[in-house]
């Protein structure tokens, strides 16, 4: 017997549904997980949605039934219009050459080339941070973590190639005058923007119109550098992807490969910069923890310079960056579009809605965490190891055969800034700003967190 009984829940207003309180109500899931359970429909971004909380849920969409969602129709139309035709929005065989040809890129060795030069660009901002004294710190992992993106992930200097290419020449996209060429980091910001605009009209005064011309001069500087790693490559994840064949010997397209690279450039600081400033956000506020956790990296100190060894070490460290993922997950969810009917605790989903599995909604469920809203690194220490007792209950980076593929690359470099961090500096949080997050496009306190900080004397 099939049910044809769709999921509890309600459309809300004709047109707009329910867009709005999803987007602006920090209690969007909860009320409604509170009301009808683990599976609810709705109506957002213009289409039928139903929405899915919970690990076992969350298991269906992204292992067990993965047949019946596709990436591609699932995502919004500002996605693809302004990340291109990337592996983010690719299903099927397409979805896993490209992953295949992009893997070595962020495993093994490769990881471990990446390294030192994690390491020497992190040290040149704490220098920059020490002379500063005060400063939001949310911008500065913006730019830090995009300085090393960009090496490593690209191959280029942001602020040196981004000038040289005089990426606006004056003028926007639009034909509008400038002040100065925006930096590479700025205008992926003004394309961040732009993801969720609730109105996207390509219009030079839309939040979507400047994402949109973002966008065509982000791809002008990629498209550059693309080409001369083409013609001579060197040690970063492009070029591996440059050099990379499938089965069949071909490589990727110059179209192709320009997708990727942007995918890279936005995926590889987004999400990093939101932990990061949650991470010292946290410590600000949990003495405790942040003694805990320098207490552990002085005595790893002694055992030498920071390598891949020493930080497969740092138990404690990570733990609390477990705890950052499940408390402050960058992203709230994922979209899915339904391309084959499925029924899940009795419920119909048909053909052409939207899905969404609630990242956020799974990780404050009381039956996996208790007191979900408190922060408690220790949820993941190997007595509790909350998270364990059933999978997909931490799903920051996705699960399944799609997990995030920069996820090593990502734990690299937070463990190596922290780990600065706790051996040789001390902050505290400014008072007077507001500390409240702010959910879209990723999470970040609302003032950006301004902190006061300085250089600890070992003597």
């Amino acid at each position: 017997m099939h049910s044809s009984q769709l999921p509890p829940g309600h459309y809300g207003l004709p047109l707009l549904g329910e867009t709005l309180s999803f987007i602006f109500d920090r209690q969007f899931i909860e009320k409604h997980y509170r009301k009808y359970g683990a599976i609810f429909k709705t109506h957002i971004l213009g289409k039928p949605t139903v929405f899915m909380v919970g690990p076992e849920p969350v298991e269906f969409v992204l292992s067990t039934h993965m047949d019946h969602f596709s990436w591609r129709e699932g995502w919004p139309d500002n996605f693809k219009q302004l990340l291109g035709e990337s592996l983010f929005v690719q299903d099927g065989e397409e979805h896993l050459r490209n992953r295949r040809l992009m893997m070595p890129a962020f495993h093994g060795q490769a990881l471990a080339r990446y390294l030192t030069t994690m390491e020497s660009i992190t040290q040149e901002y704490l220098q920059k941070w020490q002379e500063k004294r005060e400063f939001r710190w949310f911008e500065e992992f913006k730019q830090l973590t995009f300085e090393i993106a960009s090496q490593l992930l690209v191959g280029a200097k942001p602020d040196s190639e981004g000038r040289d290419l005089n990426l606006q020449a004056g003028k926007t996209a639009w034909g509008l005058p400038t002040k100065t060429s925006p930096t590479l980091s700025e205008l992926f910001t003004t394309l961040t923007n732009g993801l969720f605009a609730i109105n996207p009209l390509p219009l030079p005064i839309t939040k979507y119109g400047r994402a949109l011309a973002a966008r065509d001069q982000l791809l002008q500087y990629i498209t550059t550098v693309v080409r001369q790693r083409q013609q001579q490559p060197t040690n970063d994840a492009l070029s591996l992807l440059v050099q990379a064949k499938d089965e069949e010997g071909n490589g990727m397209s110059l179209k192709e490969l320009t997708a990727q690279a942007m995918l890279l450039l936005f995926a590889g600081h987004e999400t990093t910069t939101s932990m990061l400033t949650w991470f010292c956000l946290e410590l600000g506020r949990h003495p405790e923890v942040l003694q805990r956790a320098r207490e552990e990296q002085l005595a790893l100190a002694e055992q030498g310079e920071i390598s891949l060894e020493l930080l497969g070490k740092m138990s404690y460290l990570d733990q609390i960056f477990c705890e950052i993922e499940r408390l402050h997950q960058p992203v709230g969810g994922g979209f899915r579009g339904v391309i084959k009917p499925f029924e899940f605790n009795g419920f119909h989903v048909p053909e052409g809605w939207q899905l969404v599995y609630s990242i956020l909604g799974t990780h404050q469920l009381v039956s996996i965490y208790p007191e979900p809203q408190r922060f408690d690194p220790d949820r993941f220490s190997p007595e509790r190891q909350e998270h364990k007792q059933k999978p997909f209950s931490l799903i920051g980076f996705g699960g399944g055969p799609r997990i995030c593929l920069g996820i090593a690359f990502a734990k690299l470099e937070m463990k190596i800034i922290a780990a600065k961090l706790l051996r040789s500096y001390q902050w505290k949080l400014l008072p007077q700003q507001s500390l409240e997050p702010v959910t879209i496009p990723t999470r970040r306190p609302k003032d950006g967190l301004r902190v006061r900080f300085e250089q600890i004397n070992h003597n």
